[in-house]
């Protein structure tokens, strides 16, 4: 009669999902470090809320920073407000070229200085406008609720 071993074989360290696991959290770090990188521009203070909410952000969404002085900058590049409608109009055709069928939805998120003039903000907004673009929403930071 043959005795069986039942001790267990030894275990062995599975090394390709390992390296599946750090390529996909490297694919995530840079995703999410290209999207932070358009927010970077420290000229801006965005105003606090504490009733707005934190949406999330979608990849194709174009940030508008907004300084007091009211200079234009769109990943650190500044424009004036023709030259912002121009840039828009050029997505907005390009868009309908490739056949997206909600165009105007493209998404432009407004980063605006907390100390700036309703007055820029408003020629900006109109800007925007004007080149068909309708899907418009601010940047705000989250403060203490009140007691």
């Amino acid at each position: 009669m043959r005795i069986r071993d039942n001790t267990p074989p030894p275990a062995s360290f599975q090394l390709a999902p390992m390296i599946d696991i750090v390529f996909l959290l490297l694919i995530f770090f840079l995703v999410t470090y290209q999207i932070t990188e358009q927010e970077k521009d420290t000229r801006v203070s965005v105003p606090t809320s504490t009733q707005g909410s934190q949406e999330a952000r979608v990849s194709n969404e174009i940030v508008v920073n907004l300084t007091k002085d009211g200079i234009i900058t769109i990943n650190n590049e500044v424009y004036t407000k023709d030259q912002l409608r121009e840039m828009l109009e050029r997505i907005m055709e390009n868009a309908k070229i490739a056949g997206q069928d909600q165009a105007d939805q493209q998404p432009v998120r407004i980063r605006c200085d907390a100390d700036g003039t309703n007055q820029i903000l408003f020629e900006v907004m109109d800007e925007i406008q004007k080149a068909g673009i309708w899907n418009i929403r601010f940047a705000n930071r989250a403060s203490a609720p009140s007691k």
